[in-house]
């Protein structure tokens, strides 16, 4: 992917809309307990710098603590899950799901699959980590 490559995407009622220009982070898939919460499944992202991402619309925006290391950013009209923003890094997750179609980009990796639900199988042959990736695998 080169610098000049854009990527747009928003939430579902369109209260929330953003482009990201330049390269991302192959997807993420995070199994952890406050994904799940959040989402109600397991969570797919991808992450880009944040002065990579300008938005069109961002009056449905708002923001959740949900912990001391991270905040979730969501839309509150509609609900959608849209970022994760760590506390201490300078990355923006993205919601994959999220993006406009095409996005170009595959999963890579599942993250702390030791947290995963018991009802379904991960047997897609991406790497598995039961915690995080850690530094090399974030960008």
């Amino acid at each position: 992917m080169t610098a000049s490559e854009r990527r747009h995407g928003g939430c579902l009622c369109g209260a929330v809309r953003f482009r990201i220009k330049g390269p991302m982070r192959g997807v993420v898939a995070c199994h952890c307990g406050q994904c799940r919460r959040s989402g109600g499944n397991f969570a797919a992202f991808s992450a880009c710098a944040p002065e990579q991402l300008t938005f069109e619309r961002r009056g449905g925006l708002a923001w959740f603590a949900s912990s001391r290391r991270a905040r979730r950013g969501f839309c509150r009209h509609c609900g959608a899950s849209l970022f994760w923003q760590p506390a201490d890094d300078r990355r923006i997750a993205v919601a994959a799901g999220a993006l406009d179609q095409p996005s170009g980009l595959a999963l890579i990796a599942h993250i702390y699959t030791g947290d995963k639900a018991d009802w379904y199988e991960i047997a897609d042959g991406a790497r598995q980590f039961a915690g995080s990736m850690g530094a090399r695998g974030q960008p």
